[in-house]
């Protein structure tokens, strides 16, 4: 199967099977992409809570409209992002990636500058819009991933987000939940949506060429 076809194979996953587990080795992949995906200015700003807790998830699922994924799922990855821009998290991105790349230059000095001025000052709100549409980067590429894996998954935005985060005590560590994604199998039998035809706006409606 090419990617395109996995990607026709892959679908939101309404019921999956408790019975089946991912294995390690594909959780792995699929959070090695998140990790690698791109970001703004390369500064990462959510993290990835994964969750196999059982008793965790039973809580999640009760402040998640009930959604059955969220415990016959295999792993429950929590996007979790940024609350706020902090001259501490900005310095600490810019001084991993000095110490990486071990050289310091100019351009890198003045762009630090330039966010450490700019980000901080913005309200919270505004920043914490910011950071979760990278979070959502990150979701595109672990879905995409998933498909390449062939593991099945779900993008779940029906929670309650303060409910997650008091549960995961996200506030304390300066984060807030997104998104979340179960990673399982599906029980085919038993998905209503499994069979149904893919849906999507046919290329001319949706794709613009300007040359």
């Amino acid at each position: 199967m090419t990617l395109i076809d996995k990607l026709q194979w892959r679908y939101a996953t309404k019921k999956m099977d408790a019975t089946k587990s991912v294995s390690q080795e594909k959780v792995y992949q699929i959070l090695e992409a998140i990790r690698l995906t791109a970001s703004s200015s390369g500064l990462q700003p959510y993290e990835i809570y994964v969750i196999t807790n059982k008793e965790i998830r039973a809580q999640i699922r009760t402040v998640s409209n009930d959604q059955s994924q969220i415990t016959d799922c295999s792993h429950l990855l929590v996007f979790a992002a940024w609350d706020n821009y902090t001259a501490e998290r900005i310095n600490a991105a810019f001084d991993m990636t000095e110490t990486i790349r071990d050289f310091k230059s100019e351009s890198g000095t003045a762009y630090r500058q330039m966010l450490l001025k700019s980000y901080p000052a913005r309200d919270a709100e505004v920043n914490f819009t910011h950071t979760a549409k990278q979070a959502y980067i990150g979701l595109g590429t672990a879905l995409i991933t998933a498909a390449y894996e062939q593991v099945d998954c779900t993008p779940m935005e029906g929670f309650n987000p303060a409910a997650v985060d008091e549960i995961l005590d996200l506030k304390a560590k300066g984060l807030r939940s997104v998104v979340m994604l179960p990673l399982g199998y599906r029980k085919a039998d038993e998905d209503w949506l499994v069979n149904l035809k893919k849906v999507r706006r046919a290329k001319d409606q949706f794709i613009s060429w300007i040359q």
